[in-house]
């Protein structure tokens, strides 16, 4: 069971970095965070110069890593930070601040 546990925690830590990797998923989590916590597709959308599809690519990535999740208002998305997934990163970084 502590294996299964373990692999699924680094599966997670994996999916997490992988999403953070990218400069515009960063700026799409930054921009949620400033805007209260949640923003529609269409206000990400603005953000970019980029098509469409590239956006929506990016929100995919990031909801697959469990950093956001959405819920829909009639035709709107609204997309919502999820912390306590973040925590995890803040978690592994905090290895680095503690005395070995």
């Amino acid at each position: 069971m502590a294996k299964r546990e373990s692999k699924t925690k680094l599966d997670s830590y994996e999916a997490i970095f992988s999403a953070l990797a990218h400069a515009a998923r960063r700026r799409v989590l930054l921009a949620i965070y400033f805007n209260g916590g949640s923003m529609t597709a269409g206000e990400i959308a603005a953000m970019f110069a980029h098509a469409w599809q590239t956006t929506t690519r990016h929100l995919q990535v990031l909801e697959a890593a469990g950093l956001l999740s959405h819920e829909r208002q009639g035709r709107m998305r609204i997309y919502r930070i999820e912390q306590k997934r973040l925590k995890l990163v803040n978690d592994w970084l905090g290895h680095f601040f503690k005395k070995p």
